[in-house]
């Protein structure tokens, strides 16, 4: 038997999508911890890779304290435009190579949609220790 869907569980379906969309600040903290071996987020330290506070927003390859560290590929990606928002970062943190490719990140990609905007959400959260 069909029922038909109540606007209470369309508002309830989208205000899930939302959510995930937003991701969470606190869970993506966690999953940075994946990254911390070569990146900072609450700082502006560079490590083997770039710091990343304020990275939402940023040209790639742009950060001035990693300049001289960058892959050609990061710079040429930056130049030709691209800047980690959103869905640009969605694109880099699932599949790094495919996003810049000849980038030197040895990270491979996360696979959960949900770790991925948990992360944007971090990021975007200007991280503090």
């Amino acid at each position: 038997m069909f029922r038909a869907i109540t606007p209470a569980v369309v508002l309830l379906f989208a205000g899930g999508l939302a959510a995930h969309a937003d991701g969470d600040a606190a869970l993506g903290k966690k999953v940075f911890n994946r990254c911390i071996a070569c990146h900072e987020a609450a700082t502006d330290r560079d490590k083997v890779g770039p710091h990343l506070m304020g990275v939402v927003g940023r040209k790639a390859g742009s950060a001035e304290s990693f300049q001289s560290h960058y892959s050609q590929a990061m710079k040429d990606a930056g130049a030709a435009g691209l800047v980690w928002d959103d869905a640009s970062l969605t694109e880099y943190l699932k599949a790094p190579k495919q996003k810049v490719p000849g980038n030197r990140m040895a990270f491979t990609g996360l696979t959960s949609d949900d770790d991925i905007a948990n992360v944007i959400a971090y990021l975007k959260a200007d991280p503090k220790p």
